[in-house]
Formats: structure tokens, C-alpha cells, sequence
């Protein structure tokens, strides 16, 4: 059976040395629309598709690109349930440091409270990871960062990265276009081409979203008509 009969166990390893519950959230999260994240010289671009389930969803009401605070934001691949659980801790979490401090919150010091709560449901009985991963940017002292959290509360920094249902080709495509001096603007087209190498039919404004931090360390979302001409998505 190997490590099948150790699949409903949250707490208990496999001989292997896994927890396979995990394993089927990373599956859950690779099955998710594709996002990505690149960190440019003087900001950071996250982007991801938003594909609606029916031509009858108001697509206002569904945002898979949050604020965590004026500089921070993020995006998720996964399930969107466990997405608002984790941005309504981190909010919480920022603003419990800003109400101590009275200063915003340091990018890393969020991303590591946030991986340790999904760490937490990694060790308890009654409870099962979280089937999301996040892409976080933000803009603080230490200049642009980009940060992947994953479901077994492992978090990385990044250049550039991607993951969902597309990861291998968008990482592939990042790791061709990716240069260190890239400046924002370049790395808001290479997402934009990125998305567009696994996407089926035409992209447009409805159904990919980005946001975007630069110098100004102010965190948006934007319509791609504002950051780039039309005609370079022909």
C-alpha cells in the first residue's frame, strides 16, 4: 500500500517521511488557475488568470489579487475559501503591528506569520492544510520583494515565479525572460506573455488580473490597458 494508508492521518508520517495530506494540497493547488509574480528592479508584478465558472457570475465580485496592506498584496492558486481565511489573518496580523509600532509592517515579518499559520494546520489533530498557495509583493526598507508561501508553511523569496495548473511552462518561459535589471514595466509584459503561453481562447481586461507596487510603495490592481498598449498582445 506504501504510503496510501497513511493518507488520512494529518499527524501521523508516512514511512517515507511525509505527510501526504500535504501532498494532496500541493495537488490542490496545482490544479488552480495560473499565477504569477515577478520582481522587477523598482517594483514587483503579480498576476493570475480569473476564469469565472459561469458567463452569469457577476465577475466584480470575484478578486483573486487582495491588498494586504497599502504596500503588500498577494495572489493565490488553490481553493479561494482557504485563500480568505489566510488574507484576514494577515490583515490582522499587519495591523497589530502597525497599532504596536505605529509603522507598516516589514514584508518578510508578514509572509513569516502568514507561513506560520498554515504550519500550525499541519500539526494538528481535527483540521487539514490549507489547499493554497500565495504569491506575496510588497515594497517596504529593504526594496521590492516576492515571496511564495506553500501549503506546508514553507515560504521562499523569489525573482520570479509561478504556480497552478501551468507552473512548469510559466516557470520555463520566466527563466528565459527573466533578467535582474528588468524594470517594471518589462516585467508586467513578460507576466502578461507568461499567462498568455497556457492560456485557452483571448486574454482580455475580464479574465486575468493584475496588480503592481513600485517605487511609490503603493499596491494596486490595474486593467492591462493601463500599463501597457493594446497592440502588444497581439
Amino acid at each position: 500500500m506504501g504510503d496510501s494508508q497513511y493518507s488520512f492521518s494529518l499527524t501521523t508520517f508516512s514511512p517515507s517521511g511525509k505527510l501526504v495530506q500535504i501532498e494532496y494540497a500541493l495537488m490542490a493547488v496545482g490544479s488552480g488557475q495560473t499565477s504569477l509574480g515577478i520582481k522587477a528592479a523598482n517594483g514587483v508584478v503579480i498576476a493570475t488568470e480569473k476564469k469565472l465558472p459561469s458567463i452569469l457570475v457577476d465577475e466584480s465580485s470575484v478578486q483573486k489579487i487582495q491588498p494586504l496592506t497599502t504596500n503588500i498584496g498577494l495572489v493565490y492558486s488553490g481553493m479561494g475559501p482557504d485563500s480568505r481565511v489566510l488574507v484576514r489573518k494577515s490583515r490582522k496580523q499587519a495591523q497589530q503591528y502597525y497599532r504596536l509600532y505605529k509603522e507598516s509592517i516589514p514584508v518578510t515579518q508578514l509572509v513569516r506569520e502568514t507561513a506560520a499559520v498554515m504550519q500550525e494546520f499541519t500539526q494538528s489533530g481535527g483540521v487539514r492544510p490549507f489547499g493554497v498557495s500565495l504569491l506575496v509583493a510588497g515594497y517596504d526598507d529593504n526594496g521590492p520583494q516576492l515571496y511564495q508561501v506553500d501549503p506546508s508553511g514553507s515560504y521562499f523569496s523569489w525573482k520570479a515565479s509561478a504556480m497552478g495548473k501551468n507552473v512548469s511552462n510559466a516557470k520555463t518561459f520566466l527563466e528565459k525572460r527573466y533578467t535582474d535589471d528588468m524594470e517594471l514595466d518589462d516585467a508586467v509584459h513578460t507576466a502578461i506573455l507568461t499567462l498568455k503561453e497556457g492560456f485557452e481562447g483571448q486574454i482580455s481586461s475580464k479574465n486575468i488580473e493584475i496588480g503592481i507596487i513600485g517605487t511609490d510603495r503603493s499596491f494596486r490592481t490595474v486593467m492591462k490597458s493601463q500599463v501597457l498598449p493594446n497592440d502588444a498582445f497581439e
